[in-house]
């Protein structure tokens, strides 16, 4: 896996030009194709720390940052809500191979400053990936301790292409503790969108899975890289994830997704009210 990673990424920079960032697509430890998104990234714009934070890995086997540590020998935090994911993440190889730093907390917004503030990387960081199913619009709204060149923030791309909307704050959100759905969660792409615009980063597209949206710190772009519109960049997502009222996957599909949290409370960001979905 690793190697056929290193010969893709020798193709992919052999790409001078961004036609759509799904482009230069390929998985080795990401959960879909952004492990050659991110290669192409790191060799088109000029990352000067390379160092990374990732939020939500689980037990670090699929994340989106394993192949940039291993691969690139960048440095990097990984957070997880789970106590035995980071055990096993510690008692990796990863840990003396790398400088890798592992740390089990629920991130609210709160605490995310001082948590992404507790490694030794400064405030300028190479890349941020935010994936926590549920607050992932407030925490990137929260954070200030650190500046990344590349924010790669999750998305639900069932909120649709046309509301800047999230799901309402709260400190404890489980998706699936909310509403048995698990479809009910994070944030719609304008919404990320208007973020990205107040934070000074702009909105390079999206992955062909429809679940990660890439920015790019202004101060950091180049010729390879333009913004590109919201209809342009939104990728409605086929993964089916739905599940029953007894925790069984329902394997409901396109527009009906919508229709199973229909009515439930988001938060309009410019209205800064509730409303109905």
């Amino acid at each position: 896996m690793m190697l056929l990673g290193k010969l893709l990424c020798r193709s992919n920079r052999e790409a001078r030009t961004l036609k759509s960032i799904s482009d230069y697509e390929f998985k080795v430890f990401s959960q879909f194709g952004d492990d050659g998104i991110i290669q192409w990234l790191i060799h088109a714009i000029p990352v000067q720390h390379k160092t990374f934070i990732e939020f939500g890995v689980a037990d670090y086997f699929e994340s989106n940052t394993r192949f940039l540590l291993m691969n690139n020998n960048w440095s990097g935090l990984v957070l997880d809500g789970s106590s035995a994911n980071v055990e096993r993440i510690r008692a990796s190889h990863q840990m003396w191979r790398h400088e890798l730093y592992a740390k089990a907390a629920f991130v609210t917004v709160d605490n995310v400053n001082q948590l992404v503030s507790d490694h030794p990387f400064g405030r300028e960081i190479g890349l941020l990936h935010i994936d926590v199913d549920g607050n992932d619009y407030w925490l990137w709204k929260a954070i200030e301790s650190v500046s990344p060149a590349i924010a790669i923030i999750e998305y639900n791309s069932i909120f649709g292409c046309d509301r800047p909307i999230t799901v309402p704050y709260q400190a404890d959100f489980q998706r699936t503790r909310v509403h048995h759905s698990n479809l009910y969660y994070g944030v719609s792409l304008p919404a990320l969108h208007d973020l990205a615009t107040t934070k000074g980063y702009t909105l390079i597209g999206c992955n062909s899975a429809g679940n990660n949206a890439y920015f790019i710190r202004n101060d950091c772009r180049t010729d390879l890289i333009a913004g590109i519109g919201l209809s342009e960049a939104y990728v409605e997502s086929k993964f089916r994830e739905g599940r029953d009222k007894e925790g069984m996957l329902t394997y409901v599909s396109g527009k009906d997704r919508a229709t199973a949290i229909r009515g439930l409370p988001v938060w309009n960001t410019r209205t800064h009210c509730t409303e109905p979905f």
